[in-house]
């Protein structure tokens, strides 16, 4: 019979969670950020300043190369947090767990999987702590974690002032007659401008959405007649008419988590913001290594198996009492190279 360590080792429960997860639908800011891994805890990444090509200077035979002046980069360095957080098989657990050897295969496949389910929350967890990262650099330019002790952790981008901007009064989006269509148009043209690349993608939230279905003016193009304006609009046809008007692929983003703090629902990607993106990767989500991928990887005393990309899964016997612990870790942050090309807009 198979001792509880074994099955509760490290690379049961990432095999679990890596099959049972096989099916998930990625986040948004997965693809956005593809991940990378580093040694050690920090990080520093090259912001370059990129902007229109500059036309050569005429020149005459024989003569001199000028030197052009080299356009600065700014170095990013600073360091990456670490998360780490367990869950115990306690000894009132083991005792079921007996109880289930003892009853056969269907009581004992109910069991383990409760208990294998609560340990994969942990690294379901640790993937919640990535997205929201991106989604708060995406939605603000910065990013403020909680630490243990109700503290805050904050990260500060220097996302481009000129880049982000917040409505008032009636351009807001929640009024009717916002001149959506001006303002969408002159942050597209204040990136091409700048960066002399034009935004191909937008993100938003289905609360966002709505604002452009109830807007006027784009009601009056999408549906002409006044009498089918009463109609709601469709949202795969505002979807339609966006990009032939915009050339812009909207993202509807509604993904939620469980907050940290009470466990409340809430949303990746905040309501009443809209923000455009290039096309491409924006940045990477870099995972360092954590103390237990560097110290107990060839230890006796524990085991360990990393799962995407950096996640360190750990599994520990204790004997007073006597438990086997579960702890997962990571040491990660977001790069964002692509800051420059990308323009946030509060709208309501």
């Amino acid at each position: 019979m198979a001792t509880l360590a074994e099955l509760f080792a490290a690379k049961v429960i990432a095999a679990y969670y890596t099959e049972a997860g096989s099916n998930r639908v990625p986040y948004l800011g997965e693809a956005l950020f593809p991940a990378k891994k580093k040694m050690g805890l920090g990080l520093r990444w090259i912001r370059s300043h990129s902007g229109l090509p500059v036309s050569l200077v005429a020149s005459d035979f024989d003569s001199k190369t000028v030197i052009r002046a080299r356009e600065g980069f700014d170095v990013t360095e600073t360091q990456m947090p670490f998360f780490r957080e367990g869950i115990s098989i306690r000894e009132a657990d083991r005792q079921e767990l007996l109880k289930a050897l003892e009853l056969g295969d269907a009581y004992l496949n109910s069991v383990l999987s409760k208990l294998y389910g609560d340990a994969a929350n942990l690294i379901a967890g640790a993937n919640v702590v990535n997205e929201r990262m991106r989604m708060q650099l995406l939605s603000s330019g910065k990013i403020e974690l909680v630490d243990r002790k109700g503290g805050i952790i904050k990260y500060d981008y220097q996302f481009k002032g000129t880049h982000k901007t917040t409505l008032t009064s009636t351009n807001k989006w929640s009024d009717d007659d916002a001149p959506i269509n001006s303002q969408i148009e002159s942050w597209i043209e204040t990136i091409e401008n700048d960066t002399g690349e034009r935004p191909s993608r937008a993100i938003l939230t289905g609360v966002t959405l709505n604002y452009l279905k109830q807007n006027k003016e784009i009601l009056a193009e999408i549906k002409p007649l006044a009498a089918a304006q009463v109609a709601p609009i469709r949202t795969d046809t505002l979807i339609d008419w966006f990009g032939d008007k915009f050339r812009i692929q909207l993202a509807v983003y509604n993904k939620m988590y469980a907050n940290e703090v009470g466990g409340a629902g809430a949303k990746f990607f905040p309501d009443n913001v809209f923000t455009l993106i290039p096309a491409g990767a924006l940045g990477n989500q870099w995972f360092g290594t954590t103390p237990e991928e560097a110290d107990l990887m060839a230890s006796r005393n524990a085991n360990v198996e990393i799962v995407d990309t950096g996640v360190a899964v750990t599994t520990y016997e204790t004997t007073d009492p006597v438990n086997v612990n579960t702890k997962v870790s990571e040491i990660s942050l977001p790069s964002f190279e692509a800051a420059d090309k990308v323009f946030i807009a509060t709208v309501a």
